[in-house]
């Protein structure tokens, strides 16, 4: 992978847009989220700014017991991107109370908590644990896993199965808090898993999960991954992920969107707000840049001051507006000159 490359977090003052960001009803003081699974539980990132400073820190995905991962290697570099098999290893849900929730709630940071399981009763228990925790601001349901009930087929890949699991974490979580459902790439069409999970109670999508992808060394000639396959993360997925939040917010418009996927800049974000996301996340570039997400905060804001936004929910879905209709001024333009001769046909002759 590149050189890390710390800065100093910036202190400098952002430029006046309101940057206030509407999730479900939970309201967020700017639109600017680390991801799931690239900072844990946002302990690792303090050292380089203040986690308060983002609208919200989303911890990596959390499930009801311990769980060690995949077997090793876990990571390949891939062209602008890279391929990770951690396999959700994580402490389980109690130790994550105990210490990460515990840690963001003393902080002041607002904790958006990704779940997931490999069943709906899990994600059941869950979302029931996480009930009334102080910190927690968002639950974010990662569906990108299989569902052990079903000859393991992956829960974001299956409309049914993926309502089921919203339907329990809906259930199951105070109604002052947002849940949004996570949803992968990897399927036909992505509107129809998106009004799925919406008709079973989310409050609003994070789009989108990693692509799966597969990378060989060519030096043992076997599989870089001990688990073969993985998650592709990254800006060369960037562009899959644009698309897929602009077909999102077609089909439903007024749900809100945490979109994510290779972002790396601020005019990256503007990408995907201008696509129909209310707020994104910023994953992969923090291994290399660990003060992105509040560089990349400073850089949206700039960006949408500089394009005449007052407000960044008037910037939300703005590329699908309809194109202006341009009638030029008389006299044309062009000018008005007089019109060159006709040509003629080319390949026939003259009447004889």
């Amino acid at each position: 992978m590149s050189e890390l490359t710390v800065r100093p977090a910036t202190a400098q003052a952002l430029p006046a847009v309101d940057l206030t960001t509407r999730l479900g009803d939970a309201t967020f003081p700017n639109p600017v989220f680390t991801a799931s699974g690239c900072a844990a539980a946002g302990q690792e990132l303090e050292q380089f700014f203040d986690v308060r400073l983002l609208g919200g820190v989303v911890t990596k995905s959390i499930m009801l017991a311990p769980r060690s991962g995949r077997p090793t290697p876990r990571m390949a570099e891939t062209p602008s991107g890279m391929l990770n098999s951690i396999g959700l290893q994580g402490p389980g849900i109690d130790a994550f109370l105990e210490h990460d929730l515990a840690w963001l709630a003393a902080r002041g940071a607002r904790a958006v908590v990704s779940i997931a399981g490999g069943s709906v009763e899990d994600y059941a228990k869950l979302a029931m644990r996480l009930r009334g925790q102080p910190g927690l601001a968002m639950v974010e349901v990662n569906i990108s896993c299989p569902n052990v009930e079903d000859r393991g087929q992956v829960f974001a890949c299956d409309p049914v199965a993926a309502s089921g699991v919203i339907q329990a974490v809906r259930r199951n979580t105070d109604n002052r808090v947002p849940v949004f459902a996570k949803l992968s790439p990897d399927v036909t069409d992505i509107a129809t898993i998106a009004r799925a999970c919406v008709n079973a109670g989310a409050d609003g999508l994070s789009v989108i999960n990693t692509l799966l992808g597969m990378a060989i060394d060519t030096t043992t000639m076997r599989p870089a991954l001990g688990g073969v396959t993985g998650g592709l993360s990254g800006p060369a997925i960037r562009p899959v992920a644009v698309r897929c939040v602009w077909q999102v917010h077609q089909a439903l418009p007024e749900v809100p969107i945490l979109g994510m996927g290779g972002i790396r800049t601020g005019l990256d974000a503007l990408e995907f707000v201008l696509a129909g996301a209310s707020a994104v996340s910023v994953g992969t570039t923090v291994f290399g840049d660990p003060t992105a997400p509040i560089r990349v905060l400073h850089e949206l804001a700039h960006a949408l001051a500089q394009r005449g936004f007052e407000r960044i929910e008037d910037a939300v879905g703005f590329a699908h507006r309809a194109p202006e209709l341009y009638i030029p001024e008389e006299p044309d333009p062009v000018g008005d000159d007089e019109p060159l001769p006709a040509r003629r046909s080319v390949g026939f002759e003259e009447d004889r």
